[in-house]
């Protein structure tokens, strides 16, 4: 996108950020733990529709602060084209994350955590809030997704 090109609508940026869900291998995980001491890590994620599953050692901050404090900020790589989703996280080990899930994550990753050595855990992150803009000109319209539901 440059500065001449038209402002996208809500619309169109809904659908870019599903497809983006769809076709993107990793996204930017934010946490803090409950100290507010921050930690971001790049992660491999696949969208089911509704949640992006997650997979890290149980063990590091990233895990801790997920499980702990059950929330998390996403973000794509692109500063020109940026995606933040706010959300809920739950936490599964290898044993009770849905085999759909679990299926899903290996065939777009060509991973599976539950087979691997180290202790990994699935996480659910259900978005609460999407927001998705190119440049200054589109701020306004930000705002994508609220509480759960999609405003567009």
């Amino acid at each position: 996108m440059t500065i001449n090109d038209a402002i996208r609508t809500p619309e169109q940026r809904r659908r870019e950020v599903l497809e983006r869900l769809d076709r993107e291998t990793d996204i930017w995980v934010a946490t803090a733990d409950a100290d507010g001491v921050p930690c971001l890590v790049a992660l491999w994620f696949v969208w089911d529709g509704e949640a992006l599953w997650l997979s890290t050692r149980a063990a590091n901050p990233t895990g801790r602060n997920l499980r702990d404090g059950g929330r998390t900020r996403l973000a794509f790589g692109d500063t020109r084209d940026v995606v933040l989703i706010d959300g809920e996280a739950t936490g599964f080990t290898a044993e009770e994350v849905p085999a759909v899930a679990a299926e899903a994550f290996l065939a777009k990753t060509g991973w599976d955590p539950r087979a691997d050595h180290a202790s990994y855990v699935f996480f659910r992150v259900r978005p609460l809030a999407v927001q998705a803009w190119h440049e200054v000109r589109e701020l306004p319209q930000r705002h994508l997704m609220r509480n759960g539901t999609w405003l567009v």
